[in-house]
């Protein structure tokens, strides 16, 4: 079975347009669970415009599912990682200033910080993710980066989907079958939706946890929150 974790990275961004704690983003953490998601997943970024990284502190006790933050390794992520002990720690290459994560890692290219990095948060009982596109030397080498799980950047394929053109799943089908070979746990992300999550999960072996906010969340507003995280888990199963 496939895991949805919903990022709630959007109802900070609304909570912060305004000011004040509404809507509260431990409350909603809550709520999709009670809704019957399988994980929360936050993206604290340094300048703290959507999650803060108290936010993650707080939502350390409440939340009981898998725990995902998501970031890109510099100091003051990795101290606030190893304070809060998720369940589990998604590296991404975010520049400073990046709207939103927009490519996987080089993981030929950084294997000597990775596997420093990785090996600080597996000695502390975290599990590691590392975000990589579809490329099959970038997942070899996150196995010898020496991580637990890949997160699959899936922003190619739901632009192809939404073009009509199925193909453009080949290069996630690939990457998930050497993952498979190489013992690698398979997480996917970015862009993933009501109208694109089921190709991909009957395409993609061994898919064990999808991480979904913005369509979710913009989906939700139409659908409401419960019914869209209830749609999601049957495309899922």
């Amino acid at each position: 079975m496939t895991k949805l974790s919903v990022n709630i990275n959007k109802i900070a961004t609304l909570r912060n347009s305004r000011g004040g704690d509404v809507p509260n983003v431990v409350k909603f953490a809550k709520d999709v669970q009670r809704f019957g998601a399988e994980g929360v997943t936050i993206h604290p970024r340094p300048d703290e415009r959507h999650i803060r990284y108290q936010d993650a502190r707080d939502l350390k006790s409440e939340v009981y599912t898998e725990y995902n933050i998501e970031g890109n390794p510099i100091d003051s992520f990795v101290e606030l990682v190893l304070s809060v002990k998720p369940t589990q720690v998604t590296l991404v290459p975010d520049a400073v200033d990046a709207i939103t994560s927009n490519a996987g890692w080089n993981t030929i290219k950084h294997k000597g910080f990775l596997t420093d990095v990785i090996k600080e948060f597996q000695q502390n009982g975290i599990r590691t993710s590392i975000f990589v596109d579809p490329v099959l030397e970038h997942i070899e080498g996150a196995k010898a980066a020496g991580t637990d799980r890949i997160e699959l950047y899936t922003e190619a394929f739901a632009h192809q989907y939404n073009l009509g053109d199925t193909k453009g799943i080949k290069p996630y089908v690939d990457s998930a079958m050497l993952a498979n070979t190489l013992g690698l746990g398979i997480n996917a992300g970015h862009d993933l939706s009501l109208e694109n999550i089921e190709f991909f999960k009957k395409n993609i072996p061994g898919l064990l946890e999808v991480s979904i906010g913005h369509a979710l969340i913009a989906e939700s507003l139409y659908l409401g929150v419960e019914n869209v995280i209830q749609m999601y888990l049957r495309k899922l199963k």
